[in-house]
């Protein structure tokens, strides 16, 4: 495992040489795995981590109505959706398609889960973003103020993921940690932990890519 002094090193570096851009750009990392057989569902890694430093525009949307609803304004959710919309959207694949991508994570109602897996499961499901179900009477603002320092790692049958682990305006001891956590986290689930991780690089969003294994 590198230690964090390295991985705050080829933070900082990554933001110096990032070029100057007029909106702020995310920090992400890129982590390739070895010697890990991807066809094989048990090694396929599908993690949500909580980090020690929140991200900026983690976008969540809350699926249902009543309290759930209530609740998911008081803590600003992005987007709430109705019954009535989850039918409406799944007649519009491109605009459930558009939503499934530009969200992070999904809430709904234990109630309202089939009516999305009817209408919208097609969308989300392939994406991974299918619906946390939150139980009728459970406070659903606590879960949105974790999912906001959450990031969440799915790589399918590739050996190759990325993950947003800060923005350009953030301290780089603060995305190192985020780093850190997230890559113990991976190891933890791989079969023989860090020898399964090839290598990790970090980049902003238009920066060139600094390695950290």
């Amino acid at each position: 495992m590198v230690d964090k002094t390295s991985i705050q090193k080829a933070v900082m570096a990554a933001l110096e040489k990032a070029p100057e851009r007029k909106f702020k750009e995310s920090v992400d990392i890129t982590v390739n795995l070895r010697n890990v057989d991807m066809s094989q569902p048990k090694n396929r890694i599908d993690e949500t981590i909580l980090l020690p430093n929140s991200l900026d525009n983690v976008k969540i949307a809350v699926l249902g109505k009543g309290d759930i609803t209530t609740q998911a304004k008081e803590v600003n959710v992005d987007l709430i959706i109705g019954p009535e919309e989850i039918e409406r959207l799944g007649g519009e694949p491109r605009e459930a398609r558009k939503m499934a991508e530009d969200y992070q994570f999904f809430l709904a109602e234990t109630a309202m889960m089939p009516l999305v897996g009817r209408y919208l499961g097609v969308r989300l499901g392939p994406r991974g973003r299918m619906p946390m179900p939150v139980p009728q009477g459970m406070d659903v603002r606590p879960i949105v103020q974790r999912l906001r320092s959450s990031v969440k790692i799915r790589t399918k049958d590739k050996k190759v993921f990325h993950a947003k682990v800060g923005s350009a305006g953030m301290e780089p001891v603060a995305i190192a940690e985020n780093i850190d956590v997230v890559l113990r986290r991976v190891e933890s689930v791989l079969e023989s932990g860090a020898l399964n991780i090839h290598s990790v690089y970090v980049k902003t969003t238009m920066g060139p890519a600094v390695r950290v294994i």
